[in-house]
């Protein structure tokens, strides 16, 4: 039987805390293009803040919380940080909610269409 995540004596378990944690994080637009670009390969943080069209001081402070969320990390090369995914099923995890809300604009365009149909029939009565 599947529990709901709110079902233990705390009222919100540990994962499910977490989970909205890394949420919270990737809300951020940029946050989501770092992560996006980040997919590819891994960065330098001058690499990234230029195929973002970002600063560089403003990609190293959404790193720092990327970072702490836990969703990169940082390797060292010489005197360049590359940044990586730690682990690359968070762009799956990303691309499902794409599909989900691709989906519901489809629903939204019918039922728009639906609606002026309905409309357009109402004023020709």
């Amino acid at each position: 039987m599947r529990r709901c995540a709110g079902d233990d004596a705390h009222g919100v378990d540990e994962i499910t805390l977490l989970q909205a944690n890394v949420l919270k994080v990737i809300a951020s637009p940029r946050r989501l293009a770092i992560l996006h670009c980040l997919a590819d390969a891994p960065s330098e943080v001058s690499r990234i803040a230029d195929a973002i069209g970002a600063s560089q001081p403003n990609v190293s402070q959404h790193l720092a919380i990327l970072r702490a969320a836990g969703l990169v990390e940082a390797e060292r090369d010489g005197r360049e940080v590359r940044y990586r995914l730690t682990d690359p099923d968070v762009m799956v995890a990303c691309g499902i909610m794409r599909g989900v809300l691709q989906r519901r604009l489809a629903r939204l365009g019918r039922l728009s269409t639906v609606d002026q149909i309905a409309t357009e029939l109402v004023e020709i009565q």
